[in-house]
C-alpha cells in the first residue's frame, strides 16, 4: 500500500497527466497539419484561400469522428485542445489590434459600426429563437454573423458554456456562408451602385474573417481593401465587450434538456474572474499594450501566427467531438437561421452606408 501511494508524487501525477493529454493533442495536430496544407494548396492555386484552415480543420475532425470514434486515451487531449488552447489563442489575438488606427477613422463611423454589431446580434438572436434554435446556439450564430464568424463563435462558446455540437454546427454553416459571401459580395458593386469606398465599408461590416475581407475586396480596388480592413478591425474589437457582456448573462441561461444532470452553470454569486474570464482580460490587456506601443511590430506577426495555429488546433478538437448525426438533425434550421441573419446584416449595413452619407 505504501509503495503504491509513494508512486503518485506530485511530479509523477503531473507527468501522467501530460502523458494522457499528448495522444489527443497529437491527433488534433495531425488534422491541423492536413488542414493548413490544404489552405496552402488553395493559396498556391487561387492566390488566396476560399476555405481557411480553421474551417478545414473542423470539417476534417468531423470526418474522422464519422468513421472512427477516438478512444479514452485521446479524450483528455482533445478536451484540452478544445478549451484551454482555444482560450490561449483568444488571448493572443489581442496583440494584433491597435486602438489608434481605429480611433483615427472618426467617431461617426465607429458609432455606426458599434450600432450595426449590436443590432445584428439582437436581430440574429431573435431570428434563431424564432426558428427554434436553443439559446446558446442562437447566441453563437448571432455573434458569428455580427462580429467575426468562426473567431467570435470560438471566443463566446467557452463563456456561455456552449455544447460542442452547437459550436461545431454554428461554425460549419457560418463557414459555408462565409465562402459564399466572398464569392457573391462583389456583385453589390454594380447591382447597388456602390463606390469603392462604400463597398469597402459593406465588406468590412458583413464578411466574417479578415482574410475573407481581403479576398472579397482585392478584386475590386486597393481603396476597398483598405477601408474594408479598417472597418473589419473595428468589428473585431467589439469581440471583447460582447464576450464580457455574455459572461454576465451566461449564469442565467437555461441549459438544453439533453445535457446530463449536474452540468448546469451555477447561478450563485460569482467572482470577478468568473464574470470576466481570464482569456478575455488577457485579450484586452494585450490590445492595450499594442495600442501603447509596448508590443513591437516585429512581435505581432509571430504572435498572430501562433494564435491562428492554436485556433486551428482547437477547431480540429471541436470537430472530433461532434457526432455528425446530431449535426444533420439541426442542419436545416441552422442553415436557415444563419442565412436569414446574414441577409438582415447586409440590409443593416447598406442602410448605415446610406444613413451616414458615405460617398
Amino acid at each position: 500500500m505504501s509503495s503504491k501511494a509513494s508512486s503518485h508524487t506530485p511530479g509523477q501525477a503531473e507527468a501522467a497527466r501530460s502523458h494522457s493529454v499528448l495522444p489527443g493533442i497529437g491527433l488534433c495536430l495531425a488534422i491541423s497539419v492536413v488542414a493548413m496544407s490544404g489552405q496552402a494548396v488553395e493559396e498556391r492555386i487561387f492566390s488566396h484561400p476560399y476555405v481557411e484552415a480553421l474551417v478545414l480543420a473542423i470539417l476534417l475532425g468531423i470526418a474522422v469522428r464519422t468513421v472512427w470514434s477516438p478512444g479514452a486515451r485521446f479524450r483528455t487531449g482533445i478536451a484540452f485542445s478544445a478549451k484551454q488552447l482555444l482560450e490561449v489563442a483568444v488571448t493572443l489575438l489581442g496583440a494584433s489590434l491597435s486602438l489608434g488606427a481605429i480611433l483615427a477613422s472618426g467617431p461617426l463611423l465607429i458609432g455606426g459600426i458599434v450600432a450595426t454589431v449590436a443590432i445584428g446580434i439582437t436581430a440574429s438572436y431573435g431570428i434563431c429563437r424564432l426558428l427554434g434554435l436553443p439559446e446558446r446556439m442562437a447566441i453563437l450564430v448571432a455573434c458569428g454573423n455580427a462580429i467575426c464568424g468562426n473567431s467570435a463563435i470560438a471566443a463566446v462558446a467557452p463563456v456561455i458554456d456552449a455544447e460542442p455540437k452547437d459550436i461545431a454546427a454554428s461554425i460549419a454553416f457560418t463557414a459555408v456562408l462565409g465562402v459564399l459571401m466572398v464569392l457573391g459580395l462583389p456583385l453589390f458593386v454594380p447591382l447597388a451602385g456602390l463606390s469603392d469606398n462604400q463597398y469597402g465599408v459593406l465588406a468590412g461590416l458583413t464578411v466574417y474573417a479578415v482574410p475573407q475581407v481581403l479576398a472579397a475586396t482585392v478584386p475590386v480596388s486597393l481603396l476597398a481593401t483598405q477601408v474594408g480592413t479598417l472597418v473589419k478591425l473595428v468589428r473585431v474589437l467589439m469581440l471583447g465587450p460582447v464576450v464580457v457582456a455574455f459572461s454576465l448573462i451566461a449564469p442565467h441561461l437555461p441549459h438544453d434538456q439533453s445535457r446530463p444532470a449536474g452540468t448546469a452553470v451555477r447561478k450563485g454569486r460569482l467572482s470577478f474572474t468568473k464574470l470576466v474570464p481570464w482569456f478575455i482580460l488577457g485579450f484586452l490587456i494585450l490590445a492595450s499594450l499594442r495600442s501603447l506601443g509596448l508590443i513591437p511590430d516585429a512581435a505581432v506577426q509571430p504572435i498572430t501566427h501562433l494564435a491562428g495555429f492554436l485556433t486551428v488546433l482547437s477547431m480540429a478538437a471541436l470537430g472530433l467531438g461532434v457526432d455528425v448525426r446530431v449535426l444533420a438533425r439541426v442542419g436545416g434550421r441552422v442553415t436557415l437561421s444563419v442565412t436569414a441573419s446574414l441577409v438582415v446584416l447586409v440590409a443593416i449595413s447598406l442602410a448605415l452606408i446610406r444613413l451616414l452619407g458615405i460617398a
